[in-house]
C-alpha cells in the first residue's frame, strides 16, 4: 500500500515542481493560449457574421430573382397579349382591304360588263340596220321599178309629212 500514500518529502517536492509549472505557464503559455483562443473565438464570430451576412445576400438576391421572374412572366403576358391584338389588328386591316380590294374588282367587272353590253347592243343595232337597211333597200328596188310607183311613193311620204305637222 505504499504506493497509495506517498511520503511527505515527496508530496512536497510534487508541489514545488507544481509551483513551478504552474509559474512558467502561467508567465508564457497560458498569455499565448488565451490569446489563440480569442482570436479563434474572434475568427469564429467573424465567420458566423459572413455567414450571416451572406445568408441575408442569398435571401435578398432570392427575392430580387423572384421580382424579376414576376416581372418576366408579367412582360411576357403584356407581350402575347400585344401580338394577339396586333394579330387581330392585322388580319382585320387583311380582311377590309380584301373587301376594298374585292370591291373594285366586282366595279371594274360590272363596268366591263356594261361595256361590253353597249358595245354589244350597238353592234346589234349596226347589223339589224345593216339588215333593215338591205332588206329596204331590196324592197324598195323591187317596188320602185316604174316610174308609176316611184310617184306614188313620193305622194305618200308627202302627205305623211303634212299630216303629222
Amino acid at each position: 500500500m505504499e504506493l497509495f500514500t506517498p511520503e511527505l518529502g515527496l508530496v512536497f517536492w510534487m508541489f514545488v515542481v507544481f509551483a513551478i509549472l504552474f509559474a512558467i505557464l502561467a508567465k508564457f503559455a497560458w498569455p499565448f493560449i488565451i490569446r489563440s483562443i480569442d482570436e479563434r473565438a474572434a475568427f469564429i464570430d467573424r465567420g458566423v457574421e459572413y455567414a450571416e451576412e451572406a445568408k441575408n445576400r442569398l435571401d435578398k438576391a432570392e427575392e430580387e430573382a423572384h421580382a424579376l421572374l414576376v416581372e418576366a412572366q408579367k412582360q411576357q403576358l403584356d407581350i402575347l397579349r400585344e401580338a394577339a391584338q396586333l394579330k387581330s389588328q392585322i388580319i382585320e386591316e387583311a380582311r377590309k382591304a380584301a373587301g376594298v380590294e374585292a370591291k373594285k374588282v366586282m366595279d371594274a367587272a360590272a363596268v366591263s360588263i356594261e361595256q361590253a353590253r353597249k358595245e354589244s347592243e350597238l353592234q346589234f343595232r349596226t347589223e339589224v340596220s345593216t339588215f333593215a337597211l338591205q332588206i329596204a333597200e331590196k324592197m324598195m328596188r323591187k317596188e320602185l321599178s316604174s316610174d308609176k310607183a316611184q310617184a306614188e311613193m313620193i305622194d305618200k311620204l308627202l302627205n305623211d309629212i303634212e299630216n303629222k305637222n
